[in-house]
């Protein structure tokens, strides 16, 4: 339930701050809220030990969250939907590619499943975020920028969590730690 939790307030605290830029040398910008978001992906990856139901409940919470935050005028309507459309697109690829490959490692099922859920989800949001609002140079900087930071978060997320793997009670599945 912990991942659960913090994946909602990474998704509201993300959408809170996608419109705050920082720079990243070699590739222009980056949203705040991409630092943030990056840890989502482990905390999706970890909710699939209760299943894809579960996954799919919560990833709808935040999304129903994120829209009533729009609602109340915290985060620009064009921001939301962004959001809502890379959270549907991007998290159903890698829900359905985690759990396709449950009989593999943990590793291997972040690892692959990260590899298509973060592009998918930077390419959407970015371009339904911002196209028309910044110039096609600072879209795709900002797209690449995203991919990078996501990657990197994420992979200390995961280094973090796999450490619990590395260390299972004999007999414990891997898949079943939430």
């Amino acid at each position: 339930m912990r991942a659960a939790i913090i994946y909602i307030v990474a998704v509201l605290a993300a959408n809170l701050t996608a419109t705050w830029f920082l720079p990243l040398p070699g590739f222009g910008q980056v949203a705040v809220g991409t630092f943030i978001f990056g840890f989502t992906f482990t905390q999706r990856d970890r909710m699939h030990a209760r299943g894809r139901k579960f996954v799919y409940a919560v990833i709808a919470l935040a999304a129903g969250l994120s829209a009533i935050l729009s609602a109340a005028g915290q985060v620009p309507p064009r921001i939301i939907l962004a959001s809502v459309i890379a959270i549907v697109l991007a998290e159903t690829a890698d829900t359905e590619i985690y759990q396709r490959l449950l009989a593999k490692s943990w590793w291997h099922r972040v690892l692959t499943s990260n590899a298509v859920s973060i592009p998918l989800d930077s390419l959407f949001f970015n371009l339904v975020a911002f196209l028309g609002v910044f110039d096609a140079r600072m879209l795709v900087s900002l797209i690449v920028g995203e991919i990078v930071v996501k990657f990197l978060v994420g992979a200390v997320a995961a280094i973090w969590r796999g450490r619990e793997h590395a260390v299972k009670p004999k007999g414990e599945s891997p898949s079943a730690v939430p």
